[in-house]
């Protein structure tokens, strides 16, 4: 592999990109008519023509998360290792579901998952896997939970259970929880939604107060999901707290870190991670905070012969372990067929170090808080308090989605709306190592510009 020409074209598409569009100005039809013209599979094409009109459709037609100015979700930049990762395994194509199949893919995993694992204050026997994101890693955490509490869950199911388990979460927490407790059996009213605090951290007493009521009424508790870096908020719920209640209820504490874990590699931070180490399970995303493509989940549990039990699979058509510790990842992940997905995280750790992915954390740490220092001085309203660099703010007068609709349009930042307490708020994520100084002071001047022609020209129209 030519990692001169990678870094080229790499350094290339990120200038045209910074100088291109944020947000895209399209139709699905226009899409749909553009791919029905020039595509119909009855003979072949070009590779070279296809592969460049595929790419000028991504540059145009999609939102350009790797933008400095993407101030959105958990969507990154990306580092370079992390992409020569994804070429270099598109090559190979290694299957990890058994070691035999590919045992310096499963061993370079594993190691990989264990120094994290150390840093989030896990034993040495704790079981790590990679996964397609955080919904599969918080699917992994209830799965196991409910392995944990009930032993003939896994061959008799929900249906042999006397009684009906319960979840609790705050209202903060990931939405991915309500499509698992579709897809296990719980079912949805399996959820509780915790009441918050003012900072929208999930209330310990309330949660007390619910598993009382839930066990008066015959219920069982089953677990509870703190999460460590909130989506709308970037809120990091009372982690000690609830740790130290779970232990002393006998409940399964998961901590959904899916953006916030990676906090975790930061001197400056990780002690708003603390109580994470007493964790049952952790959800963390190395596609968030870790820079590195799509696809790059991860889930740690500390209860080894729990995940072995919730996943077991016994195929004779499967390669057999060459040792003991030879782990197979069929057997401990909801996947069978896996990608090898955790080479992007270990070339982009080998050649950053724990330094200096601490030191991009924390230069995003830095522009968030100068974000915030722009707005309240020019007349906003913070309406979230965190040391992670997510905002959520306002201004009396302010229409959201019209101003939202202008910064699109004028292609300044991609920002989104949210709602905190039934208010709308704009929301701006600081998920980018690219993101200088200079890109949050324009984006805020461009915000004050806006708001005062909105002002001056209140009714609706195309420009604010």
């Amino acid at each position: 592999m030519v990692i001169d020409e990678i870094r080229s074209e790499f350094a290339k598409l990120q200038d045209r990109l910074q100088k291109g569009p944020i947000f895209p100005n399209v139709t699905p039809e226009e899409i749909r008519n553009h791919l029905a013209s020039r595509y119909s599979f009855c003979g072949p094409l070009d590779l070279q023509t296809i592969v460049a009109d595929v790419e000028q459709m991504l540059a145009n037609w999609q939102v350009q998360v790797t933008h400095p100015r993407y101030l959105g979700l958990f969507n990154p930049s990306v580092t370079l290792s992390s992409v020569i990762a994804d070429v270099l395994v598109a090559f190979y194509n290694p299957q990890l579901a058994s070691w035999r199949t590919s045992p310096a893919g499963n061993e370079i995993e594993r190691f990989t998952l264990d120094w994290l694992a150390s840093r989030f204050g896990f034993p040495q026997d704790a079981i790590a896997n990679f996964t397609n994101g955080g919904a599969e890693a918080n699917l992994s955490a209830v799965i196991a939970a409910l392995t944990h509490a009930f032993p003939s869950y896994g061959d008799n199911g929900l249906a042999s259970l006397m009684t009906a388990p319960v979840i609790y979460l705050s209202e903060e927490a990931h939405h991915s929880f309500s499509k698992i407790a579709h897809m296990t059996g719980l079912g949805r009213h399996a959820l509780r939604i915790v009441a918050t605090d003012a900072q929208l951290r999930m209330d310990p007493q309330d949660l007390a107060r619910r598993v009382v009521e839930d066990r008066r009424r015959g219920l069982f508790p089953l677990m509870v999901v703190g999460t460590c870096g909130t989506t709308t908020a970037g809120v990091i719920d009372p982690l000690p707290e609830l740790g130290s209640y779970c232990r002393q209820e006998g409940l399964w504490f998961h901590v959904d870190a899916a953006w916030g874990g990676a906090a975790i590699v930061s001197p400056q931070l990780r002690q708003h991670l603390a109580g994470i180490e007493a964790a049952d399970s952790i959800t963390c995303d190395a596609h968030k905070w870790f820079s590195v493509p799509m696809g790059c989940g991860m889930f740690f549990c500390r209860h080894p012969e729990t995940l072995v039990q919730a996943f077991r699979a016994d195929a004779s058509y499967m390669p057999g372990r060459p040792t003991e510790s030879a782990r197979d990842p069929y057997t401990t992940t909801v996947q069978w067929s896996r990608r090898f997905v955790g080479l992007k995280l270990f070339l982009s750790l080998a050649q950053h170090g724990e330094a200096g992915y601490a030191a991009m954390i924390e230069q995003q740490t830095r522009m968030g808080h100068r974000m915030r220092e722009c707005l309240i001085g020019s007349g906003w309203r913070m309406v979230n308090t965190t040391p992670l660099p997510v905002l959520c703010f306002t201004r009396d007068g302010l229409d959201v989605p019209r101003c939202l609709a202008s910064m699109r349009e004028q292609q300044i930042a991609w920002v989104s709306e949210a709602r905190i307490g039934g208010e709308p708020v704009i929301r701006a994520c600081i998920s980018s190592f690219r993101t200088t100084e200079q890109d949050v002071l324009w984006v805020v001047d461009e915000m004050n510009r806006i708001f005062r022609q909105q002002v001056a020209s209140p009714a609706v129209g195309k420009e604010c």
